[in-house]
């Protein structure tokens, strides 16, 4: 799979903009490498466990989706992490 930069970068952000909101809803990274890190494994999450329960979060904007599905996943994704270091 080859990605060009602007795909990149398209990525990237989307990944910076869900680990923030994510880290909005619960509590979280509170850096820009954060973000990106909690977003990107939140997109992983998210289309996983969307694409388990076979919803799609339909908006009209492919970019707007991908947020949406990334956001839940690094929801996901903190709050298991807050799980597993509070046990």
């Amino acid at each position: 799979m080859n990605m060009n930069t602007q795909q990149l970068i398209v990525t990237a952000i989307v990944g910076i903009v869900a680990g923030w909101l994510a880290s909005i809803f619960v509590g979280g990274p509170s850096s820009l490498i954060g973000y990106l890190i909690t977003g990107l494994i939140g997109a992983f999450v998210g289309n996983f466990v969307l694409g388990a329960i076979g919803w799609k979060p339909n908006v009209g904007n492919d970019l707007a989706d991908s947020i949406i599905t990334s956001a839940i996943g690094a929801i996901i994704v903190v709050i298991l992490a807050k799980l597993i270091i509070l046990s």
